[in-house]
Order: structure tokens, then C-alpha cells, then sequence
């Protein structure tokens, strides 16, 4: 924490006299170098670090510095590294404090005993930095506390800002938490929810589950956590949002919902999965129908884990480690989709070793029905898996069986990737978007008279996109995007949403059940350009 300086100055503090240096010493030298030391015992006049570790930490916890900067400051300077004997413990330095600190304004940390706190502080690696970095990764990832857009499989859920939530398409198994099985074209707040924030949803085929800030699951439509479009579900339709008392001891942050199961997130980074547990194909031996959360076996029982994404019929995990950001990979590996190299299945959760060879550390993970993404620190994107209508972006339909960086995309640093079935959207860090993959339902968003004079020379109602193409109509709009969500099911035409930095909700593809929330022509089942969705997220 050395700096050079030349010359006297004078500078105001509030409340601290002004402190003068002596107009009769001399400047340095040219070629000597003044030393200000953080101990403040070099220089008449200086403003000593050491005597106002109270003001530091002010500074460090209001500027909201990086877990690496905090980190860098305590290699650098034994002043930040040095026990600050400040409560609540006089072991901690001040790069410690800050850290914890800054914990402490998130609202899943704000809830928890000092005993949770410790325990979580030693699984992410025995500091509160490395806390705080886990705490971050995850906020990023899936957009944690703040306004959320679902396309989900024909329905969907709409977030705002103070976590009232709006649904809006199909009902048919009351998936839109209004108490009744009608369709909705418009969105449509759900009043039951009144005085619960939900921080959290997620959309699968027939049903919904939210997410509150207190770590509370709420669940309605078909009454199952599995096979859902095979008809295993429950006895009953469940039409309005109903506590899910098998997860009341679990805090949960996020769930995730495959074809066959649902995963979901605790806050201290534990995943655990309901249904298709027969043939121990998550790890467990359970029926399909089983209601209660299962821990999943294997290495991430001791790794924390920051995001999980369901596809089909597997599941990813981004795990959170003192040595970096991981991703594991467990479930069905047919076309490659694990991305260990081979086909096989996996029942218990692996590492993905191919992104060290790649020299990529993956802070993003997407899952769609048959293929995968991952955004890298650095913005790279990666795909992998069933390569089908040019869903990888490879400029092919080949197959990947190891994650392989979108060279296309070598010019764009991407921040954020979404994947549905065999279709894939990037979002660059200057908030144009890119898409590839299946042009059916329009859901790609590329210009109407461009992708249909495409398709007309392809023999094609849709064409598709091989290769990264600039969504020109989001462009358009004149507005940053900062989401994307896709309709991620096999069984249901698919529709895309956009959302904005000023939370303004845009919406394309197919609309045949009002799933969009915008009006369409009494012969029009699909939208090809983005439409701006009449509701208020802020």
C-alpha cells in the first residue's frame, strides 16, 4: 500500500482538522521516491491507515469490493491482513470484516444463526470471503432477489422487483395458481401470495414452484415432482400455491425442474432431488412418485454448490471452491450431454474435467432438454451434447461429448446463456443477443422476412441457425438485455422472453395459449418479432 507523492497538499476531512504539512520541507528529489506507509510513521503530517481502522472499514464494506480485491489487499499489505480486534471477532482482519459485512446485507445470510453461519463459512473453504464469493455466485446466476421472466412449457411466471408474482398462458392443470384450470392471455397477479416475497421461480410441464425469501417452496398445478408428461403425477391438480412440507426444514434458494425429477438448492449449497431415483439413476433408490427431498450422493456432499440447471433427464451443478468455479454433471448421457466424452450415464454427480483443458472457469450453467451451455469468467461460451438443428453453434448438427468453445462467439464476451430444446440464446456483456439452433415457432427472434425467405430455400416452415446470429429485432428495441428464457421442453412449441436493465418484459415465438401476455390475431398462433409485455416489474 506504498504511493508516491510529490509536493505538500492540503486536503479537507469532515469533522478532523485540517492537518497542514510544514512549508519548509523540501520536495524529493526527482529520482528518490517518498514512502507513505499505512502505520503512518515515515512522514510529518500524514493521514496514518492505522489509527482509523474504523474509517477502512467503512470505505471497504461501502465500496462493495470484490472477494479477490479483499484477498489481494491482505497479500499486499500486512495492515489489511493483521488481526483488527474488532467485534465480533478480534481475530478477524479488516479484508475479513469487510467480507463479512457485505454477508451479512444478503437476505438469505441475514436469517441465519452463528452456528449456520460457521458452518457454511467452513464448507466454502474456512473464510468469509470465500462466503462472500459464494454468496455473489449465486445472486448472478439465476438472478436471485431481483425481477425474473419464466417461459415455461406453454405457461408463463413473470417476478417483479418486490417479488409479487404475475402467471399467464395455460392452466389446464391450474399451473397458474389462480384457483381455476382457465386459460390466461394477459398476466395475472396471484393474489394468494399476498405478504410472501418470492425471490425465485421456475416453470415445468404443468406445474410451478416459487421460491420466498424466508426459504419457502410453494408448488401448484399437476401434483407431482416427475414424469409429468407420461401421467404419473398425483391424485389431485393443485390450482393455488400450496407450502411444500416435505422441503419446511430446508432452505431453499432454487429449484430446478427436469422431466423426470426435481432438484433443488439449499442455501448452504446442498442439492437435493425427488423422483426417478429407481435404478439409483440420481444416486438414491426411490419411486417415482416419492415426495420427499433426497440428498444428492457422491462428491457434492461436501462441495458447495452455487446453481443447478435440469435438462430432460440430467442435471448440472456449479459448484463453488476455494480453487475455483466447477461443474458436475449427473443423470441420463445419451448424445454426450454429461460432457465426460462418452454416453454413459452417471449416477452419482461428476466432475466435468475437459473445461481445465480449456483453461475456462465456468461461472454460468445452462441445461437445455438435450445439449448444455457454460459462460466463462472471461466470456467464452462452451456447448455440448446433442448437436441437432445447429443447437451447438458449431456451424453443425454434430454431436459434442465434451464441452467445446462457440468460436463464432470469439469476439463477444458473453455474460449470460440460455438453452431450451435444441435451441440456445447468449447475451453479450453490452446487451446484444445471439441465437442459434431450432428456428421452430419463430423463437429464435431473427428478422420475419429473412428467416422465411431461409426456410423457403430450405424446403422449411422455419429455418435454422447453425451458427450465432445477431438477434437485429432485439436491436431494435433500443433497449440492454440482461435475461433470456426459453421454453425448455420437448412437448410444447416454443416461446422465448427478453428482459431489459429497466425491466421492461419483450416476448416472441408461439402464443397459441396466451403464454406470451401479448394480444395476437384471431389466425396468428406465433409471434416472430418481440412485443413489449404490459406489466410492471419494478
Amino acid at each position: 500500500m506504498d504511493a508516491t507523492t510529490s509536493g505538500a497538499s492540503s486536503v479537507q476531512y469532515h469533522n478532523i482538522p485540517e492537518q497542514t504539512i510544514a512549508s519548509h520541507v523540501p520536495p524529493p528529489a526527482a529520482h528518490q521516491r517518498q514512502q507513505r506507509h499505512c502505520f503512518g510513521n515515515a512522514t510529518p503530517g500524514e493521514f496514518p491507515l492505522s489509527a482509523n481502522p474504523s474509517i477502512v472499514l467503512h470505505f471497504l464494506t461501502g465500496c462493495n469490493l470484490d472477494p479477490h480485491d479483499l484477498a489481494k489487499l491482505e497479500a499486499t499489505c500486512s495492515f489489511f491482513k493483521q488481526p483488527a480486534h474488532f467485534a465480533p471477532d478480534h481475530e478477524l482482519s479488516l479484508a475479513e470484516l469487510a467480507a463479512l459485512d457485505m454477508c451479512q446485507k444478503r437476505a438469505i445470510f441475514k436469517p441465519m444463526t452463528v452456528e449456520q453461519r460457521q458452518d457454511m463459512k467452513q464448507r466454502c473453504g474456512g473464510s468469509w470471503k470465500l462466503v462472500l464469493r459464494y454468496l455473489l455466485a449465486g445472486e448472478s446466476c439465476y438472478r436471485r432477489e431481483k425481477t425474473q421472466a419464466i417461459a415455461g412449457p406453454g405457461h408463463s411466471i413473470a417476478v417483479t422487483s418486490n417479488g409479487a408474482v404475475y402467471s399467464f398462458g395455460s392452466n389446464s392443470s391450474g399451473q397458474l395458481g389462480h384457483g381455476t384450470t382457465d386459460e390466461e392471455s394477459r398476466p395475472r397477479l396471484i393474489r394468494s401470495l399476498q405478504g410472501i416475497r418470492i425471490i425465485h421461480a421456475a416453470a415445468g410441464a404443468g406445474r410451478t414452484m416459487l421460491i420466498s425469501d424466508a426459504g419457502r417452496v410453494y408448488a401448484f398445478g399437476k401434483d407431482s415432482f416427475g414424469d409429468a408428461e407420461y401421467g404419473l403425477q398425483g391424485s389431485k391438480l393443485v390450482t393455488t400455491p400450496q407450502l411444500v412440507e416435505s422441503l419446511k426444514d430446508i432452505f431453499v434458494v432454487q429449484v430446478a425442474i427436469g422431466n423426470f425429477f426435481t432438484a433443488v438448492l439449499s442455501r448452504e449449497g446442498r442439492v437435493y432431488t425427488f423422483s426417478w431415483g429407481n435404478e439409483g439413476k440420481l444416486g438414491h433408490h426411490t419411486e417415482p412418485n416419492d415426495v420427499e427431498p433426497r440428498p444428492l450422493l457422491g462428491e457434492l456432499e461436501s462441495i458447495p454448490v452455487v446453481q443447478i440447471a435440469a435438462g430432460y433427464c440430467y442435471l448440472l451443478a456449479l459448484t463453488c471452491q476455494p480453487g475455483g468455479m466447477s461443474v458436475y454433471s449427473v443423470g441420463c448421457g445419451l448424445g454426450g450431454k454429461l460432457g465426460h466424452g462418452s454416453k454413459t450415464d452417471e449416477k452419482q454427480p461428476r466432475l466435468i474435467e475437459q473445461f481445465q483443458t480449456l483453461n475456462l472457469q465456468p461461472v454460468v450453467v445452462a441445461a437445455g432438454a438435450w445439449h448444455a451451455a457454460v459462460v466463462g469468467k472471461d466470456g467464452r461460451v462452451c456447448t455440448w451434447g446433442w448437436g441437432r438443428y445447429g443447437c451447438l453453434g458449431h456451424g453443425n448438427e454434430d454431436c459434442q461429448s465434451v464441452p467445446k468453445v462457440v468460436e463464432a462467439l470469439s469476439n463477444v464476451k458473453a455474460v449470460h446463456v440460455a438453452t431450451g430444446d435444441y435451441t440456445t440464446f447468449v447475451v453479450s456483456d453490452d446487451g446484444d443477443v445471439y441465437s442459434f439452433g431450432c428456428g421452430e415457432s419463430s423463437s429464435l427472434g431473427h428478422n420475419a422476412v429473412a428467416a422465411a425467405a431461409a426456410a423457403e430455400e430450405q424446403g422449411n416452415r422455419h429455418s435454422n441457425v447453425l451458427s450465432p446470429e445477431l438477434v437485429t429485432s432485439l436491436k431494435q428495441v433500443n433497449e440492454r438485455v440482461v435475461q433470456i428464457s426459453l421454453t425448455n421442453s420437448i412437448y410444447w412449441n416454443a416461446h422465448t422472453f427478453a428482459l431489459t436493465d429497466s425491466e421492461k418484459l419483450y416476448a416472441f415465438g408461439s402464443g397459441d395459449k396466451g403464454q406470451l401476455g401479448v394480444e395476437l390475431s384471431a389466425n396468428q398462433s406465433e409471434r416472430a418479432n418481440p412485443e413489449r409485455v404490459d406489466i410492471h416489474l419494478s
